[in-house]
This record gives structure tokens, sequence and C-alpha cells, in this order.
């Protein structure tokens, strides 16, 4: 059947099977080396699967229009296999000119389908974080992500302000953040906590690094320790040593 004749639901099945049969068993089963908990995985490279989806999108516009194409990633973003979700991202990734508040709250509640850190970084990094840094409105949702039950939505209301944070964005806003999640004990939030104070750190020092020394003394030691690593040592010294100069 040509592809302009088939559903978005049909045309997500049409790579969740091009994604089984175009796997690697050997690399799946070194895939789950990287997460704790257990990874339903075909065994795609990242470069691979990136490169197969831009193909994808080709495909799928020739025949279909923009709304057609993100009915399709949310198709593949429910399922269970990591590279079906992460497929789902490289469909529409550096499309954000074109995302509206519509997409914005798609993206949201794909949030309630992550399974791992993987899924959950590559949405909120590669189609989330580029919106937030686009429409600063956003960063509203952010405070309210990090009162979530919820581990994914903690973390992505940290991730999500990185791509600002390396414009020297939303600092008032990071301070905010951080502040209401330096009690959070999941590991989870704390590497996302540490990642976005390391981008922080790394391209707005100046505010950063007092900033750091202030919440030394409570911070998680993973977040201390993550947000720097892209530091001097003599700097590094300072804020890990949690003590007063």
């Amino acid at each position: 059947m040509p592809l302009s004749k088939i559903k978005p639901a049909g045309v997500a099945a049409q790579i969740r099977q091009a994604l089984k049969d175009g796997g690697s068993p050997e690399h799946a089963s070194g895939v789950q080396w990287f997460f704790k908990d257990e990874i339903k995985s075909h065994g795609w490279y990242t470069a691979d699967l990136r490169r197969a989806m831009r193909h994808s999108r080709r495909e799928i516009l020739r025949g279909h229009d923009f709304d057609f194409l993100v009915q399709v990633a949310d198709k593949l973003f429910s399922g269970p296999v990591l590279e079906e979700k992460v497929a789902a991202v490289f469909l529409v990734e550096k499309m954000d000119a074109r995302f509206t508040d519509r997409e914005f709250r798609m993206f949201e509640s794909w949030l309630d389908r992550i399974s791992s850190w993987a899924d959950h970084d590559s949405l909120v990094h590669c189609l989330v974080a580029p919106m937030v840094a686009a429409n600063p409105a956003r960063v509203r949702s952010m405070f309210r992500w990090a009162k979530s039950r919820d581990r994914w939505h903690r973390r992505a209301a940290c991730v999500a302000l990185i791509r600002g944070s390396r414009a020297k964005m939303f600092f008032p806003e990071i301070v905010k953040l951080s502040n209401s999640l330096l009690a959070d004990e999941d590991d989870m939030v704390q590497k996302g906590l540490g990642w976005l104070l390391r981008e922080t750190a790394k391209f707005d020092a100046e505010r950063a690094v007092p900033y750091l020394m202030k919440i030394r003394r409570r911070a998680p030691r993973l977040v201390l320790r993550t947000a720097c690593e892209t530091f001097p040592s003599s700097v590094k010294r300072r804020i890990l040593a949690r003590q007063l100069p």
C-alpha cells in the first residue's frame, strides 16, 4: 500500500518492524549494561538510528503534512522499546520552529511514558529544551514538574533548562529550581540537576561559582561533583571541600 494511503498508526507500525528487523542482537545485549532496570532494545547505534529516521521523515513528508508526521511520532513514543521512543524524537527533532503549544503539551504527555534516562533525555533535551529557550514563558511548567511525585518529571524540570542555560538565560529560575530540588534523594533527579548546573557553570561561571559555593554544604555530593566537572582543579577543590575559605 502506498505510504500516502496509510494512517499514522500504520506508518508507526512499519517503522517498528524496520527497527526490529534492522537491529543488532549483540548490541542489544550490551545496551543493558548502561541501565539499572531492564531495558527492551533492538540494538541500534544512535547515529544509524538518527540517519534512518531522517530518511523516514523525508518519505513521510512526501505524502503528508507536518501534523501527520507528529502523529506518527506520538504513536512511536507509546511503545516499550528504547529505539522506538528515540526514533519518535529523531523524526521531529530540529523542527522546533514549527512547534506550538500543542506540541509542547503533547511532549509533556510523553513524560508519562518514560522508561529510562535515555528516552527521557532524548525527549527533553532534543525537543522540550529548545521550545523552552524559544519561549521563556514555558519555564512555568518546569516548576510544576519539579513538584511532581514522578522522578522523570522532576528530572525533566532540570534538563529542559539546559539549552537556555548555554545562552546565559534563566539564571534566577535555575537558582530557584535548584533550591527546590537540593533535598531530592532520587539519583536520576540529582544527576539531572548536576547536569544543569554544570552547563550553567560552563557558560556563566561568574554567577554559577558563587551559587555553588553557597549551596555546597547542603547540596548532595553527586550534584556538586557533576556540576564541577569542567572547572579547574583549584575551583573544584574549593567547592567540593564544603568548607569556608
